[in-house]
């Protein structure tokens, strides 16, 4: 399926990730992982703002009227972003992680509020399988209930919250799996290969519509794939950059999707990687559950 692709404004994020559309004030928001730094972009008037960050935030979700960040020790939780103001986040919950240059990669909270993500060890080619996918338990710690990561990514949950979606991104892996959700404890079981490999790319962030279908980014390819709950490839979007990284539903009507992309090291000048962009997919998605912890 062909659909044309909107650059938002000419910046360029190391690593975007994790774009959450608010309706509170028609904004997107998304992180620049190695720029260590939050941006929010307005559609009505096409306003663009930055905030500094003190460490990389892998993810964020929304928090009362403030933000959760999954950064490189911890959960951190910061107040409304105001323009012009410092983000000045406040420690939640430290991580003790497994190997050393480790941090919080792909996250986002389930239909009823609970924050999970995943950790990585920064160093891809290491291919060291000490991530792990953590839920912010009701006591404020930490709790593991995925481990044998390599790179967690992919993370969402089907519109009833019943199933939950997750990737292992990591070149030697590839695979997205679903497990069985169970909505009142928050802990996933049963997993299962739901997509053993992409068409092209890797498996990066994802987004779940409406009618349950699983859109997710093709890493490396400049796409973006749909799957129906059933596992049917039946939808693919082409983006005009190679290393798409995650897309979030969103617009008053929640039928635009935005996509964060990286930026290679050794990117040529006028090369658009690490861009974010706006498409119209001819589907429409789920607000994002705010954290309730």
């Amino acid at each position: 399926m062909a659909t044309s692709a909107e650059r938002i404004g000419t910046l360029l994020c190391g690593v975007g990730e994790s774009p959450v559309w608010r309706s509170a004030d028609q904004s997107f928001y998304w992180t620049d992982i190695a720029g260590r730094a939050l941006w929010r972009w307005s559609p009505a008037d096409g306003g663009l703002e930055q905030w500094a960050l003190p460490q990389m935030a892998g993810c964020i979700a929304p928090r009362g009227d403030g933000w959760l960040l999954a950064m490189e020790d911890g959960l951190y939780a910061c107040g409304p972003l105001v323009a012009g103001q410092p983000c000045l986040p406040a420690p939640l919950a430290a991580v003790r992680h497994g190997a050393p240059g480790m941090r919080f990669n792909d996250g986002r909270c389930d239909r009823q509020g609970r924050f999970l993500a995943g950790t990585m060890v920064m160093d891809m080619g290491l291919a060291r399988n000490a991530g792990k996918l953590y839920r912010h338990a009701p006591s404020g710690a930490l709790e593991v209930i995925v481990d044998d990561l390599i790179v967690p990514n992919g993370l969402a949950f089907s519109p009833d919250g019943k199933t939950m979606y997750l990737s292992d991104s990591h070149p030697s892996r590839q695979v997205v799996w679903a497990f069985d959700y169970d909505i009142d404890t928050g802990l996933p079981r049963n997993r299962r290969v739901f997509i053993p490999k992409l068409p092209a790319g890797r498996p990066d962030g994802a987004a779940v519509d409406a009618e349950g279908g699983y859109w997710i980014c093709g890493n490396e390819a400049g796409r973006i794939y749909r799957y129906t709950p059933d596992g049917r490839l039946d939808r693919s979007l082409d983006v005009p950059a190679a290393r798409v990284a995650m897309c979030a539903f969103g617009g008053p009507a929640l039928d635009q999707l935005l996509v964060t992309s990286i930026r290679p090291a050794d990117a040529a000048p006028d090369c658009i990687a690490g861009a974010v962009f706006l498409l119209r997919p001819g589907a429409r998605g789920l607000e994002e559950t705010a954290s309730a912890g």
